[in-house]
């Protein structure tokens, strides 16, 4: 079982395309006593900035016209990234919207620290298995509305 710790920084993400919404898992963490923050895409090719929200709170949009907190607020790092997923397979790999910034995040942040990678779905969006290239990150955890599924590394 996932269980953060206090002072834990989890950042999530805010739902869209039908995505399911990490808003009421981020305030019950929150409510625990992690820290809450949100992802700021700056444009592409850059890496994602991570921004403090308390609340879940995304007032401002970011270069891709995405609700975000104001990108002047203090930027934080992930011990728990929850990422979404366009579609999942068993083996922790994901297909997102094809600018690859969540791939090179969990990278960057695996490179500096330990991490949890944890995907949010909706369990009919699992397939048999996603097509892979190099640079593709594979999460730690899926949590659907069914189950959560841990990856074995």
């Amino acid at each position: 079982m996932l269980t953060p710790a206090t002072g834990q920084v989890v950042s999530g993400y805010v739902a869209m395309r039908g995505e399911l919404d990490p808003g009421p898992a981020l305030l019950a963490l929150e409510n625990e006593g992690c820290r809450i923050a949100l992802p700021y895409t700056v444009g592409k090719g850059r890496p994602l900035k991570f921004l403090a929200a308390p609340g879940a709170r995304a007032d401002a949009w970011d270069a891709y016209g995405i609700k975000a907190p104001p990108v002047e607020v203090e930027a934080l790092v992930p011990d728990i990234l929850i990422v979404p997923l366009a579609a999942f397979d068993r083996e922790g790999y994901r297909l997102g919207y094809g600018g690859g910034f969540y791939d090179a995040a969990m990278a960057h942040l695996r490179s500096t620290k330990p991490l949890i990678a944890v995907g949010l779905a909706f369990a009919v969006q699992e397939v048999g298995t996603i097509p892979r290239q190099p640079h593709d990150a594979r999460l730690d955890w899926i949590v659907t509305e069914r189950e959560a599924i841990y990856i074995s590394r």
